[in-house]
């Protein structure tokens, strides 16, 4: 068996979007009415394309294109603004992700901020969260991310072992790492995380802890631990890296051991953070965000819609291009409109995988059925050791043995529909990987 599959940080994956006819946001602007809703920002400008890398981000653009870039996501901002007016809508939340956001120059930043300000309303304490790396990370750009009022500043470093981030296709060095590490946390901003990477060939359990050990001298207030993944498009796939899944799962086990160790309380399979008790629960099923720029997806209840798919640098150049040319930012031309079981599978799949897992009181009174009666695979789950019903039988939520296999486990949620639309998409783009079809368990 191979524990990763499939990463399920959102459902449906953009290969089952297809083009729309006849929608526009304001048919679904009233899903914005008022306050509580995210707003994100894609910057999708990178120094360079990492081995693993399957995002929509882009490599060897100049100051000139960033620019260009920026401008659009001002027309494009202007054009949201007028649509959403007279529902008053205030943003709770603002994420900037790439891409690497802080690839940006400071005067392109402080555009940026401005620009973001200039046209969107934002609750009061409203969260404001950017990603950045070590090579990207100076001293005058957190200086203007202090400025902004930046609540949760994001670096990916993957490994302190420079083999390690030489086989990763990183451009950074692991001093470098450290030392932009040290400089981002002089700065005291409310929340730092970093990410590591396990799983990479040549990678042993030593120095994977190795690593986690030296950021953990750095004090971050929370560590996500991504396995290796070498999808279409990316680098690693064109020499032929294939992770081992099995040693990726001992490694797993291993930093997951170690970090709660270290105090750190375990909320999913990736994301471990420096508090004391159980992480409240949080509705996320039906929550509301609008993405700017291209690449950035938005949720609007059923409507969700985004860019298509794209991952290697010389298609997400066409789809940059062609996102800079567009006249009506509010047409809607390429999503997927869920259907009421796929509702349910999105709310289960957001909520189960997290802790402190499924409200199976809150599904029925959304649903008006029952998540056991209506997927029963989870039953199947609670007899084989992977979930449990909890509090009184408020949560099903995954043991640590199913917690382990969220990327085996998730993907047996998605439908047969889904699955076909994926399919369809990996065969046009002569991509097709045998568990799409579910032939096979190999990655």
């Amino acid at each position: 068996m191979n524990p990763y599959v499939q990463y399920m940080y959102s459902y449906p994956h953009k290969t089952a979007y297809r083009p729309l006819t006849g929608v526009s946001l304001r048919q679904y602007a009233p899903a914005l009415t008022g306050g509580g809703h995210g707003l994100y920002l894609h910057i999708p400008f990178c120094e360079g394309k990492c081995g693993y890398c399957n995002l929509f981000s882009v490599t060897g653009q100049g100051g000139a294109a960033v620019d260009e870039y920026l401008k659009a996501v001002e027309r494009q901002s202007s054009q949201y603004e007028e649509v959403l007016a007279s529902y008053r809508t205030e943003f709770a939340e603002l994420v900037i992700g790439g891409g690497t956001p802080l690839y940006l120059t400071e005067k392109q930043l402080s555009f940026m901020f401005r620009l973001l300000d200039a046209h969107f309303r934002f609750c009061h304490g409203r969260e404001l969260v950017i990603e950045t790396a070590p090579n990207q990370t100076t001293e005058g750009k957190l200086k203007l991310l202090k400025q902004a009022g930046v609540t949760r500043v994001s670096m990916g470093i993957q490994s302190f072992s420079d083999r390690e981030l030489s086989v990763l296709g990183r451009r950074h060095s692991a001093r470098k790492a450290a030392e932009a590490l040290a400089l981002l946390q002089s700065f005291a901003f409310p929340c730092v995380n970093v990410d590591f990477i396990y799983g990479i060939p040549g990678q042993t359990v030593q120095s994977l802890l190795e690593s986690l050990r030296t950021a953990v001298r750095f004090s971050p207030d929370e560590i996500f631990l991504y396995p290796l993944y070498v999808k279409h498009g990316a680098g690693l796939e064109r020499v032929g890296v294939v992770p081992d899944g099995e040693e990726a799962l001992f490694q797993y086990r291993s930093a997951s051991s170690f970090l709660q160790e270290q105090g750190f309380c375990q909320d999913s399979m990736r994301r471990f953070v420096r508090r004391s008790g159980e992480r409240e629960f949080s509705e996320c099923g039906f929550g509301t965000s609008l993405a700017l720029g291209c690449g950035g997806r938005s949720y609007l209840g059923k409507l969700h819609f985004c860019s298509p798919y794209a991952t290697t640098v010389g298609e997400c150049l066409e789809r940059l291009r062609e996102y800079e040319t567009i006249t009506d930012y509010t047409e809607i031309t390429h999503g997927v409109l869920l259907s009421g079981e796929e509702e349910k599978r999105r709310y289960v799949i957001r909520h189960l995988f997290i802790r402190p897992g499924l409200p199976v009181k809150r599904y029925a009174a959304h649903f008006g059925s029952g998540a056991l009666q209506d997927f029963p695979l989870l039953e199947e789950w609670m007899q084989s050791g992977y979930a449990e019903l909890r509090e009184a039988g408020c949560y099903l939520a995954l043991t640590e043995k199913g917690l382990a296999l969220s990327d085996y486990l998730g993907p047996q949620l998605i439908s047969s529909q889904v699955w076909r639309a994926m399919e369809e998409w990996e065969e046009a783009h002569g991509r097709r990987d045998d568990f799409i079809s579910g032939k096979s368990e190999k990655l």
